[in-house]
């Protein structure tokens, strides 16, 4: 098989939920696999579909490796009552996985609730608001936590570039006729323990009303691993996904629809040079003719370029480069074991003039860190250099347990911003709306360096996020590479 010529050390078996056999352990005898264990497990599949009710505009994703060796550094009260599938209802704080409950399924132009199943639960300490509603209904929340309303998914609270609530916004409930309307946001004076948990719809009713699944740190949890160093320490390898993912293309009733690679890890994070999983899977695309694009830190991209061209002849593929800095000192803090920002620059070029379509994701931008005009607009440049068909940037959010990895991490290398952050994310996940706008003005391009033998494809000029699209309005036939969950 294709791993058996690595120099490893099978150390023991270990079994992880969600996988029938033992995964093998491996270890690399190689400088940057130093503490890092492998798991080599049998995926039972390749495509992960992306529940309905998301408005990302793609429906399907692949992830080759679960955690990352980049090491990147970047919910509702206990008491709130879930409805559970028998028809009572139950402290979220108290639900475990394997719990059924109701969650919800588009189904013509309805919404029904349908039993599904809790497929993890967690908590974290955040800042907390009370949203009261018309009725009398309290919920209390994080920012960052979403509630279902006619017009799609809204946070608690707002976000430049993400919906959010606001008095006298209706909610949906979890009875057809049920007039929900928002009556009150307010901060609450303390952080509070909050709960999430995940679910088969990636929704379900909480105090009456449909309230979203919080989920690429956090998903780790799901293997019993924590979402700080076990994230970046104990990796997942799934060694089929090629085979399977050729099984799962062929089927009579696959319907070709786009598929992003890199929407939760990366899957050119440096281990791929020793598994070599990715031209498999171009190899699939390339002769099921399948749309696809991929988000990636990694220039071992270009190792696959003369698959990437032969997939472009037969169907639309797209690429982008996550570059949050070209500052040396920040990048080595920030992401320790990612290739050189300028090599990713470089590796834009390089497919666009190879055809491939790549634009850059200037992503996380962080307040004191590389936030600077000078540090910022360099890579506006080498991006306009490079042909970029599309450039956008995006804040740093915290997310979960993320919040607390990065505040860890920030007391190592500048406590002098500690004071900073707390401020800004004060109120959860999200900085103010002011600041968002000040970081996302900065990763505006000066020049439009769209291609004339590009067709249909638009460059990003004012940061726009393409996630934010409703799912209606995606274009299969030419996807945004931006992919901002890969943060």
């Amino acid at each position: 098989m294709r791993w058996d010529n690595l120099r490893v050390e099978i150390e023991e078996g270990h079994r992880l939920p969600g996988y029938r056999e033992p995964a093998v352990i491996r270890r690399f005898d190689a400088p940057e696999a130093l503490n890092i264990r492998f798991y080599e497990v049998f995926a039972k599949s390749a495509l992960n579909r992306v529940p309905e009710q998301s408005q990302v505009p793609f429906r399907w994703t692949i992830n080759p490796y679960r955690g990352c060796t980049h090491a990147c550094t970047y919910c509702l009260a206990g008491d709130t009552r879930v409805l559970m599938a028998d028809g009572t209802t139950q402290e979220i704080q108290h639900l475990r996985a394997g719990d059924l409950v109701y969650g919800s399924e588009e189904r013509g132009t309805q919404r029904q609730l349908v039993p599904t199943e809790v497929k993890d639960q967690w908590s974290t300490t955040e800042p907390a608001y009370r949203v009261t509603l018309d009725d009398g209904t309290e919920l209390v929340a994080s920012g960052e936590h979403r509630f279902l309303t006619p017009s799609g998914w809204k946070h608690v609270t707002g976000d430049g570039d993400r919906p959010h609530l606001t008095p006298g916004a209706e909610i949906v409930g979890a009875e057809e006729d049920d007039d929900l309307r928002v009556a009150s946001i307010d901060p609450l004076r303390e952080e509070m323990l909050l709960y999430d948990i995940t679910t088969g719809t990636g929704d379900f009713i909480a105090n009456g009303v449909v309230s979203h699944n919080c989920f690429a740190r956090p998903t780790h949890k799901y293997l019993d691993f924590d979402a700080g160093r076990d994230f970046e320490r104990e990796i997942v390898v799934k060694v089929n996904v090629p085979e399977v993912l050729r099984r799962e293309l062929a089927r009579p009733s696959w319907k070709g629809e786009h598929v992003a690679l890199g929407t939760n890890t990366d899957p050119y994070q440096w281990v791929e040079g020793r598994y070599k999983l990715m031209p498999g899977i171009w190899e699939a695309f390339r002769d099921f003719r399948n749309p696809c694009s991929v988000l990636t830190k990694s220039p071992l991209l270009l190792r696959d370029l003369p698959l990437l061209k032969q997939v472009a002849e037969v169907a639309p593929i797209s690429a982008s480069f996550s570059v949050p800095t070209l500052d040396e000192k920040a990048w080595r803090a920030s992401e320790p074991h990612t290739p050189n920002p300028r090599a990713r620059l470089e590796a834009i070029g390089e497919l666009n003039r190879a055809g491939i379509p790549c634009g850059v994701l200037i992503a996380p931008l962080m307040p004191g860190i590389n936030d600077a005009p000078e540090q910022v607009e360099p890579i506006l440049e080498m991006a306009a250099e490079a042909g970029a068909v599309s450039v956008g940037g995006i804040a740093l959010h915290l997310r979960g347990e993320v919040r607390q990895v990065f505040f860890e991490w920030l007391e190592s290398y500048r406590p002098d911003l500690v004071p900073r952050y707390r401020e800004l994310y004060k109120r959860g996940a999200y900085a103010p709306k002011e600041e968002r706008a000040r970081l996302q003005a900065l990763a505006r391009a000066k020049h439009d360096t769209r291609d004339p033998s590009l067709p249909g494809r638009r460059f990003l000029r004012d940061g726009g996020d393409p996630w934010s699209a409703r799912a209606e309005k995606r274009d299969d036939r030419h996807p945004p590479p931006d992919q901002p969950a890969l943060f």
